[in-house]
């Protein structure tokens, strides 16, 4: 047995490390969105209890929100361009 008999094309190593990398942000951006889910949850009930007005948690919280919302903005545009 020789080395060429195992050797992959190019063409294949870049078609297996988009699968990868489509994979990868597909992951990324799901734990992106349970996350921002669960901060909004948790950040609401813990203003619930401490008998906080919603709109002042909801004013501190939005800039976090949007970094949030932006990065996965940002991957699902990388994931576009991956699927092209």
């Amino acid at each position: 047995m020789n080395n060429s008999e195992f050797a992959i094309s190019p063409e294949t190593q870049e078609t297996e490390m988009q699968e990868t990398n489509v994979q990868e942000i597909a992951k990324l951006i799901e734990e992106f969105e349970k996350y921002r889910e669960r901060l909004l949850n948790e950040t609401l009930e813990t203003a619930k209890k401490a008998k906080l007005m919603k709109s002042a948690v909801m004013a501190q919280l939005e800039p976090e929100l949007a970094k949030i919302d932006a990065t996965i903005a940002t991957l699902r545009d990388q994931q576009g361009t991956l699927n092209s």
